[in-house]
């Protein structure tokens, strides 16, 4: 098998979000969020997509995200595993709600600055470097319900308040940043990401890309505010990104793929990287009515508040056509398109394409000439625990060593790639279903769909794949 060769500094670790491994709902004065009145199941995937939701709990409903697998007092345990596992990162988020229970007190709530302190100090301890997502699909719930979501200018000041706080408390101890959490999946789920419901379809382009304006103007403040309090730090945009395949070589085709990819995987990279809006989108907005309440100064500010590297996620390629019909959409897959013929499905239908990462860190390298850093991506998958304990996870490990082989050809063609985070390195609720059974991690968590279950920990075959991958730094595959 061909060996590898990664940076001696390369950051090996997986990822994580508050919203589904924390738990400790109501403790240490945490508030509701966006995540705290998602339902478990598939009626979670119909909310995200659909309009008319409601924001509020239900006592016939079961909320997952409530206890999660309760990382809240087993960070300890978890960040062992960890390092038994040899990482040298662990990406993470803060919860919103844990710093500014509402989102617009003028105080910090000292009992969540408190926890992150015990997390990061625990980190650091065994020699792991903190990569924190600033906000990652959990914004408060009072922002929702009184301001409207990222709609509302207010929104700004009330971020940037949260950030000053989190970079002045944390300038010690966190230098890898990232602002938003797949802030482009908001085109298509502006539940978790701009915290409002659109109501009718017809009208969803207006608020959608009014609330991006403000949430790109939140991250150029945060990335001016950053390098401002912690000059050595680095701080990132964070972007989903698949690749769009032209489903033959019909030149209508090919330029119906051209323009899906430019808006839903370069839009937001390019306000965020670039600090303009792209020359592609003024046609986009023309043919959709859309017009910007743009404020003086804010485009300076988006120019003066560049990131310093993309950090992405890759799960799947996408492949489509103009005019697809009806029974053509690839199920399954939350960002559409139709079934590519050459590839395999997970059990949740995503698309596997290793090559496909390639040539994402191909395409982001070419476009932004910046750092990258692959900070998601992963399998979920239906796990067996055998019944001598073991759980055999190779189609796990068949997946990342196929992705992890296109990350060394991509550093091969020139990428400069700084890390590597593989999503949910211990099991967790699901994001887009709220199911516990779809397991990506390393490492297994008694707990199930219905809520049951003691939240014991068990290591994975995965578990002890990785490890060797670490410690040869990629070169034993």
């Amino acid at each position: 098998m061909k060996k590898y060769q990664f940076p001696t500094d390369f950051l090996w670790g997986g990822a994580t979000a508050a919203n589904q491994i924390e738990g400790g709902f109501y403790e240490g004065n945490k508030g509701l969020n966006i995540a705290d009145v998602l339902p478990g199941g598939k009626e979670r995937y119909d909310i995200l997509l659909n309009p008319g939701f409601d924001f509020e709990i239900h006592q016939d409903q079961y909320y997952p995200n409530h206890e999660a697998i309760d990382f809240y007092h087993r960070y300890k345990e978890d960040i062992a595993l960890f390092a038994e596992m040899g990482f040298k990162a662990f990406r993470m988020s803060i919860a919103w709600t844990r710093i500014f229970p509402n989102g617009d007190e003028l105080e910090a709530n000292e009992e969540g600055l408190a926890f992150y302190d015990r997390v990061f100090d625990e980190l650091h301890k065994h020699g792991i470097e903190p990569v924190v997502t600033i906000s990652h699909y959990e914004m408060p719930l009072h922002l929702v319900k009184e301001y409207g979501g990222w709609r509302n200018r207010q929104v700004v000041t009330f971020f940037e308040r949260y950030v000053r706080e989190i970079f002045n408390r944390y300038k010690d101890k966190v230098k890898y940043w990232m602002t938003f959490n797949e802030i482009n999946s908001s085109l298509l789920m502006p539940i978790q990401g701009l915290g409002f419901s659109i109501q009718k379809e017809e009208d969803k382009y207006q608020p959608t890309f009014q609330a991006y304006h403000h949430q790109f103007v939140a991250s150029a403040i945060a990335v001016k505010a950053c390098h401002e309090i912690i000059p050595d730090s680095k701080i990132g945009c964070m972007i989903l990104f698949a690749p769009v395949y032209s489903f033959d070589s019909n030149p209508e085709n090919v330029n119906y793929a051209l323009q899906e990819e430019r808006l839903f995987n370069y839009f937001c990279g390019d306000v965020q990287v670039r600090g303009e809006y792209p020359a592609f989108i003024k046609r986009y907005f023309k043919e959709h009515n859309i017009q910007l309440d743009i404020q003086d100064g804010d485009l300076e500010v988006l120019k003066e508040g560049t990131v310093d590297y993309i950090g992405f996620s890759y799960y799947m390629s996408r492949t489509d056509k103009l005019g697809k019909a009806e029974g053509e959409s690839s199920q399954g897959n939350i960002i559409g398109g139709i079934k590519n013929p050459f590839l395999k499905a997970s059990d949740w239908g995503w698309e596997i394409d290793p090559i496909g990462l390639r040539i994402s860190l191909n395409k982001l390298y070419d476009r932004y000439e910046k750092p990258l850093f692959v900070v998601e991506n992963g399998l979920g998958a239906y796990d067996k625990v055998e019944e001598d304990g073991s759980i055999n996870d190779d189609y796990r490990i068949d997946y990342l060593r196929e992705h992890i082989k296109a990350m060394g050809e991509a550093i091969e063609d020139g990428v400069e790639l700084i890390g590597y985070t593989s999503w949910g390195c211990i099991d967790m609720v699901s994001m887009s279903t709220g199911e516990f059974s779809k397991r990506y991690g390393y490492i297994y968590v008694d707990k199930h769909d219905d809520g049951s279950g003691t939240l014991a920990r068990k290591k994975k075959k995965s578990f002890f794949w990785y490890k060797d991958v670490i410690a040869a730094n990629g070169g034993k595959l």
